[in-house]
């Protein structure tokens, strides 16, 4: 079977996609993956042996000036042209998209030509691009187990499958806690200025200040953060970036993070208790974070909430109680069988 493989824009688009590629090649499929040029290297470096890469041009519609938006819908339209005039030539069996404005051309494309068409959503609220695309698609594959912002009248199943995750991430699925009072802070790739200024602060003010803290933040912040947490004794490890993620994850007993989507599910395959803080502007990030939330394996906090006060009252009770963490671990715990229930999906 042929299988068109359509992603962009970042690394949380990306990396998802791959993991299914892999599967898909894995079971014998031919795959093609298309991709713009913000991601092309990440794709040619990580895709299957043998998978053919196809460049689309698209960019995000979300610019504030109105000739970036004209310029941005033109690349989507140049792309949906060529790609439905290739795929008339060269039509796949299947096409999969996974979100982001590199995905609508090729979904638009399979609809002219009526190729059964899938697409995955990363977040528990649909994204502006998902949303459009919709109208073409025969199925919707979810993260979470349920999604806002869905169109009501769409006549695409909604199937929930979970999000892969990277193979470590996943090797480290139901770790039990080290029980030595550590905390991870980490503000995703471009760090996080609330996360900086809250939780130190929330530290000093405790009376048990026995936490170790690895805390990942921008690389302009990290001196100031290691001085910080040394002058007022205590022990941390900060650095600009984590490069096993999943081993940090596991090495602690509570995360406080943002509430990106490939975040949240990294804790619930691992199964740890969070402190979540979604960014304000960001209503996808709001309902991972809700969503987690549910599961009891933590807080769910708006940045207005998020206080050295409450920080400081809340970390007290946790590590004061290292049961309520462990409870809190295995409520979050969501085997993770995503690459094989989205492959299952597209062939069956």
């Amino acid at each position: 079977m042929k299988i068109w493989i359509a992603t962009g824009g970042t690394g949380g688009h990306v990396f998802p996609a791959l993991s299914v590629a892999h599967e898909l090649s894995n079971r014998g499929h031919k795959i093609t993956i298309s991709t713009d040029s913000r991601v092309d290297k990440m794709v040619r470096d990580g895709a299957p042996s043998g998978a053919q890469i196809a460049r689309v041009w698209a960019s995000g519609v979300g610019a504030k000036s109105r000739v970036k938006q004209i310029i941005a819908l033109s690349k989507i339209a140049v792309s949906a042209v060529w790609l439905t005039i290739r795929f008339a030539f060269s039509r796949p069996n299947r096409v999969v998209a996974f979100g982001g404005y590199a995905s609508v051309a090729p979904v638009f494309a399979a609809h002219v030509w009526h190729i059964p068409t899938f697409l995955h959503e990363q977040n528990a609220a649909i994204g502006r691009a998902n949303k459009f695309a919709m109208r073409w698609v025969r199925t919707l594959m979810t993260s979470f187990p349920s999604v806002s912002g869905v169109p009501k009248n769409t006549s695409a199943r909604v199937v929930y499958t979970g999000l892969p995750v990277r193979p470590d991430i996943l090797a480290a699925a139901g770790a039990p806690l080290p029980n030595a009072s550590k905390l991870l802070v980490t503000g995703g790739s471009l760090g996080s200025q609330i996360l900086d200024d809250v939780v130190p602060a929330a530290i000093f003010q405790m009376k048990n200040k026995k936490i170790f803290v690895t805390h990942q933040t921008r690389p302009e912040n990290v001196a100031r953060l290691q001085k910080l947490y040394a002058d007022n004794k205590i022990r941390a490890n900060v650095l600009s970036f984590i490069h096993d993620m999943a081993g940090a994850i596991v090495d602690s007993d509570l995360v406080i993070s943002r509430g990106g989507a490939s975040t949240v599910i990294e804790l619930e395959t691992i199964g740890r208790g969070a402190i979540i803080v979604p960014l304000n502007i960001n209503p996808d990030q709001a309902a991972n974070a809700a969503s987690f939330a549910q599961l009891g394996g933590g807080f769910a906090v708006s940045g207005e909430k998020f206080t050295p006060k409450w920080l400081a009252a809340t970390l007290s009770d946790l590590f004061d109680n290292p049961s309520r963490l462990e409870k809190m671990a295995k409520k979050s715990l969501v085997p993770n069988t995503a690459v094989n229930a989205i492959c299952d999906e597209i062939i069956k």
